[in-house]
């Protein structure tokens, strides 16, 4: 395995504006040569040692689940690790902010794909007033070393920020309050 190249449905400019409902049968069409491409990285990565870092983030009902479950289901589960912190610990609140991240970083061939990660300071911790002012500052001016630090080292860093629209969340929402298969999110 010496690369990949990328696949022409990659290469399409992105749709802006107003998007119409796909169809399953499109969609699946249209999936099916991205999730050949991303095992063919996956057996690259493994072949040479690479290390892929994947950072989803986004507001609830963005998708996070529904991507980290499209790209993880057909990657050789012993390669591929979904980090999904709960709240901090009383011990990891005393600790260095980054701490609780670093333990889950990975080794030469991984791809580990974080449900949310170190950008909760920023942005639930923030919001939800978990996180004071000055610490949200403090990891502002902490985050762009830190990460450099990692992409120094040979990791391949990727970060995505998904987005519902606002009726999009509320229609979502209502359905994880009427399937019960749902609620745990």
């Amino acid at each position: 395995a010496q690369g990949f190249a990328p696949i022409a449905a990659c290469e399409r400019e992105p749709v802006v504006g107003h998007m119409q409902a796909m169809k399953r049968k499109q969609y699946e069409k249209l999936l099916e040569p991205l999730e050949h491409e991303l095992v063919a990285m996956a057996r690259w990565a493994k072949a040479t040692g690479e290390r892929t870092c994947v950072l989803l983030e986004g507001r609830d009902t963005a998708g996070k689940g529904g991507t980290i479950k499209a790209i993880s289901q057909r990657v050789n589960p012993r390669q591929c690790r979904i980090v999904a912190l709960p709240k901090p610990s009383d011990v990891e609140r005393t600790q260095w902010y980054f701490q609780r991240y670093v333990q889950h970083l990975l080794a030469a061939g991984e791809i580990v794909l974080f449900d949310r990660s170190w950008y909760n300071r920023a942005g639930v911790e923030k919001v939800m007033r978990f996180a004071t002012g000055e610490q949200v500052d403090k990891f502002l001016r902490e985050v762009p070393t830190f990460e450099k630090l990692l992409v120094d080292d040979g990791i391949r860093l990727f970060k995505y920020w998904l987005s519902a629209s606002q009726a999009k969340q509320e229609e979502r929402f209502a359905e994880r309050l009427e399937d019960p298969l749902k609620r745990w999110k």
